[in-house]
């Protein structure tokens, strides 16, 4: 059973900038694409950001795009969610996810099989 704990949230004002971590146990971590989704209250959970087993491919939503960047290191078994000139409408819980795949350079912007309790992040005007 894999484990996804989510860390780093919390409030901001306006352009800040948050880091959020999500350190992965309970199974091959270097194994797995990951993604990061949000969902803010009232609304459906949404993509965020994703990056393939090797870290060699990532793709971004286009409301993130140029402000947010996602990275992994597989010697710790942890992805990272860098959040730049932070906006408002970014308020949320940010979810991490796994998926296990056979290919190395697959990023997944849908279906993931776990998921982290989220971590919460406020941006404030």
């Amino acid at each position: 059973q894999v484990q996804l704990v989510e860390s780093g949230g919390g409030l901001v004002q306006a352009g800040g900038s948050l880091r959020l971590s999500c350190a992965a146990s309970g199974g091959t971590f270097s194994s797995f694409a990951m993604g990061w989704f949000r969902q803010a209250p009232g609304k459906e959970r949404e993509f965020v950001a994703a990056i393939s087993r090797n870290g060699g491919n990532t793709r971004y939503s286009d409301s993130v795009k140029g402000r947010f960047t996602i990275s992994r290191d597989n010697a710790k078994n942890t992805v990272t969610l860098q959040m730049n000139s932070l906006k408002p409408e970014d308020t949320a819980v940010y979810y991490c996810a796994s998926r296990k795949t056979l290919t190395e350079n697959t990023f997944y912007t849908r279906t993931y099989d776990y998921w982290g309790q989220g971590t919460q992040v406020t941006v404030s005007s």
